[in-house]
């Protein structure tokens, strides 16, 4: 993605989601975010680490959070590879920083819809599926990221436009944050929209003619 870059030599494990386009386009949001020093960030659903690990580069004081467990390992030898000092938990979102606010909130949350196969998604799959309309985990972050954020605090929230921005704006400014898309984004279909690209045009989430997808990031900010 031009102007947007993230670490290429990253430790990526077996099952855990690789740095792609949308975390390409989150980094280019947390590039432009004017942010005091040593401020304190989360991110949630950090993965190998990659947005955590930028975060720090900047001398910003980062706490990273997975579910996974392949996923907390790779971002502590990514971390300790870079020489960055990262605070990294497993845990479920937000439960392992119950209790504490931050400057900055990071999100790339699961958010591909996927047909209903009456479980959940397990394995790799936790990183992309997200229910029927995408938004199995993006509506427990609008409801609880704004709890998490500082007087002042941005949330910056990658997902498709498959999974409704607009939803995603109107629930942040529900909870007293001013919100609003501020970058889009269109990539060509990887793997998984491939597969599905059928399922999403018979339920008209894509046009007929459409080979493209488009990502979009939320900004929100609580007011001081």
């Amino acid at each position: 993605m031009p102007g947007y870059l993230v670490a290429v030599n990253q430790l990526v494990l077996p099952g855990v989601y690789a740095p792609q386009e949308d975390t390409a386009l989150l980094v280019g949001a947390l590039s432009e975010e004017p942010l005091p020093p040593h401020a304190d960030v989360l991110d949630v659903g950090t993965g190998s680490g990659a947005l955590a690990l930028e975060a720090a580069r900047r001398g910003l004081r980062v706490t990273a959070v997975d579910v996974s467990r392949r996923a907390v390992w790779a971002a502590r030898l990514n971390a300790r590879r870079a020489g960055l000092s990262v605070r990294i938990l497993r845990g479920n979102l937000f439960e392992p920083v119950r209790g504490r606010t931050f400057d900055l909130v990071l999100a790339n949350p699961p958010y591909v819809p996927a047909p209903d196969r009456g479980v959940p998604p397990r394995g790799r799959a936790r990183a992309w599926d997200a229910g029927q309309d995408g938004r199995l985990v993006l509506d427990r972050i609008c409801r609880e990221a704004p709890g998490m954020l500082r007087p002042g605090g941005v949330l910056l929230l990658v997902h498709s436009a498959l999974s409704d921005p607009e939803r995603t704006v109107t629930c942040l400014r529900e909870r007293g944050l001013k919100a609003a898309v501020t970058l889009r984004h269109h990539i060509p279909f990887g793997p998984v929209m491939r597969e599905r690209q059928n399922w999403l045009k018979a339920r008209g989430l894509l046009a007929s003619d459409d080979n493209k997808e488009e990502l979009v990031v939320v900004r929100a900010e609580r007011p001081l």
